[in-house]
């Protein structure tokens, strides 16, 4: 993950402030997995002892560019390719033994899946690997192309509205979409691609979305700008409603975990294990994906007993989940609970309350349990 850039001005800005997102040179050598890439088994349950590629973004073109640098282009934008070529190689090193392959990424990274995880299974197969089963993993790359909360003209990465940025960027980047999905829309509308809600249904391999309701990067492009000051009405009206769209696009993802929070990435944090929709965390909701393809390849089973895969908060405001990530004060710092936040929110308990016809007193009774 690591947002985009789109044009000749904010890529250089990029270059200048955030150097690691745009090249190798001044990259760590090794780093500690965390998460899903974790080694320990009580940070990662389910594949401590998986093997692990990490493959960190230089490419600034949500994994999508297939563009060398040019006389017209200072920048190269190769996000596509550098994909196929870390296939290729691993091939080498054991890859093509393995009996599963799963892609996985965070924020861009998520967005670079579901437009990858098809190519990298064909391209396997172009290889003579088909007996490797191929599968997506992508988190809080799910965005949705929806109205902002204050429209803003397209200036820098922040303010530019998603769907403009991405029109931009497929041009500058020369950025390639699946050509399944790029069929669905007429030329010039690839973009469309780069959104999850559109690009699922066209994917053929398995893909398992993780997305928080309340996507602060969502929020970020949408300029709801939660910093200190209360939340107007009609900016608590379009996070609730945000939340419901949201959840809207998931209803036909066979396998998802959106939890009601507001935050932004989790499979390579330490506290992923945390977190939990309807009683069920991350990984076991992953573990049972997994065993669920495994079994329907042998028999066409039902789903399992007990071990759901399609995972959505119902309840309507951020952070109605108690699991959800701690929030802290952006100015002091500090830790706040659900009820601080609310209140911080500018949450109105008396009028929200007579809205739901509960007691104020049994409102921040369930808000604090999470009901």
């Amino acid at each position: 993950g690591g947002w985009y850039c789109f044009n000749r001005e904010n890529c250089d800005t990029r270059y200048d402030t955030m150097r690691r997102l745009m090249s190798s040179r001044e990259w760590p050598a090794t780093r500690v997995g965390t998460g899903i890439l974790s080694s320990q088994p009580e940070e990662n349950p389910h594949w401590w002892n998986a093997n692990m590629v990490f493959v960190p973004y230089c490419s600034s073109d949500v994994w999508s560019g297939a563009s060398s640098k040019s006389e017209k282009n200072e920048y190269a934008f190769m996000g596509a390719l550098i994909i196929q070529e870390v296939i290729k190689e691993l091939v080498g090193k054991g890859l093509s033994t393995a009996k599963v392959l799963l892609l996985a990424g965070s924020s861009a990274g998520g967005t670079g899946v579901l437009l990858n995880v098809d190519r990298v299974a064909e391209q396997l197969e172009e290889m003579g690997y088909q007996g490797i089963q191929v599968r997506g993993l992508a988190d809080s790359g799910w965005f949705l192309d929806n109205k902002q909360y204050r429209r803003t003209d397209c200036i820098d990465t922040i303010t530019c509205a998603p769907t403009e940025a991405i029109r931009r960027g497929i041009r500058y980047w020369n950025g390639i979409v699946p050509e399944r999905c790029k069929l669905q829309f007429k030329e010039g509308e690839e973009w469309n691609c780069f959104f999850g809600y559109k690009i699922y249904p066209t994917l053929r391999c398995p893909v398992f979305v993780v997305q928080w309701l309340f996507d602060e990067a969502q929020l970020t492009v949408d300029n709801v700008h939660l910093t200190g000051q209360p939340v107007q009405e009609g900016q608590w009206l379009y996070i609730q409603n945000l939340g419901r769209e949201l959840r809207n696009t998931l209803k036909d993802v066979t396998a998802s975990f959106a939890p009601a929070c507001l935050s932004h990435e989790i499979i390579t944090r330490n506290h992923w294990t945390d977190i939990q929709v309807k009683g069920t965390s991350l990984p076991r909701a992953l573990h049972c994906w997994d065993r669920s393809l495994h079994e329907s390849n042998k028999n066409g089973k039902a789903p399992l007993k007990g071990c759901p895969i399609h995972l959505i908060d119902s309840c309507p405001w951020p952070h109605c989940n108690p699991s959800c990530p701690t929030i802290r004060d952006q100015f002091t710092g500090q830790e706040m609970n659900v009820i601080q936040f609310l209140m911080h929110m500018g949450f109105d308990v008396q009028k929200m309350a007579q809205q739901q016809g509960l007691e104020p007193s049994k409102l921040l009774g369930m808000l604090s349990s999470g009901n």
